[in-house]
């Protein structure tokens, strides 16, 4: 059984996303303050976790960072505020998904599946054999999932390494941000597609020495994006 983490402060909207969760299959455990939930997180082994933005002592937001700092599983982040910004910032920060209240159980439990299914394809394509991709001081180890530039290890989210890897193995390419959206995060995916820019720009982050004059990623105005080579 897929094991799930709800932290939700609100303790009937919790029970009802656990009820609706297990009739599916999932095991579930329910954390309803921001610590006691950052700590289970943190110690304990989850499949999927299912974040409330606004919670006592510690707000969803730093969990999502703070999470996504050592653990790569999804998380689904739901708050009563539907404002563009705070889904933003909620997806920079490395959720997968952002959901607003009030929302159907059932659209809870759709997303949760298509998340889950999406994190097994993504786990089971890693390559048995070394492949690694090396252009201008990037290197991308596609069989340890991991980056350098310049011999430094540059530590990504998992979607945002999924970007890098599909964009660096289509050099000189032009992708849409439909098509990008397609091939990582599949066409089940729940998400939205304003995701791509927030990724884009994480990576680059990262990865580029002056983001105003940009030497691997580079924007093709009304189109999508290209990686230089």
């Amino acid at each position: 059984m897929k094991k799930i983490l709800i932290i939700e402060d609100d303790i009937s909207i919790a029970e009802l996303e656990k009820d609706y969760l297990e009739i599916n299959g999932f095991n579930v455990e329910i954390e309803t303050t921001g610590l006691a939930g950052l700590k289970k997180a943190s110690e304990e082994n989850f499949d999927l976790i299912i974040l409330d933005l606004m919670l006592p002592e510690i707000d969803g937001f730093s969990i999502c960072k703070s999470i996504r700092k050592i653990k790569e599983i999804p998380i689904l982040m739901v708050s009563a505020k539907g404002e563009s910004v705070d889904k933003i910032r909620g997806l920079g920060l490395g959720a997968d998904d952002y959901i607003t209240k009030p929302f159907s159980p059932n659209e809870l439990v759709a997303r949760v599946k298509s998340h889950l299914n999406r994190y097994k394809r993504l786990t089971e394509k890693v390559s048995t054999p070394k492949e690694v991709i090396e252009i201008n001081g990037l290197s991308i180890d596609n069989y340890s999932r991991r980056v350098y530039l310049n011999e430094k290890e540059i530590v990504l989210a998992s979607k945002e390494y999924d970007v890098l890897n599909l964009l660096a193995r289509n050099p000189n390419r032009v992708f849409s941000k439909e098509e990008i959206f397609e091939r990582v995060w599949g066409f089940d995916s729940l998400g939205e597609i304003s995701t791509i820019t927030v990724h884009i720009r994480r990576i680059r982050e990262k990865i580029e020495k002056d983001t105003s004059n940009l030497q691997y990623i580079e924007t093709i105005w009304g189109i999508g994006y290209r990686f230089k080579a």
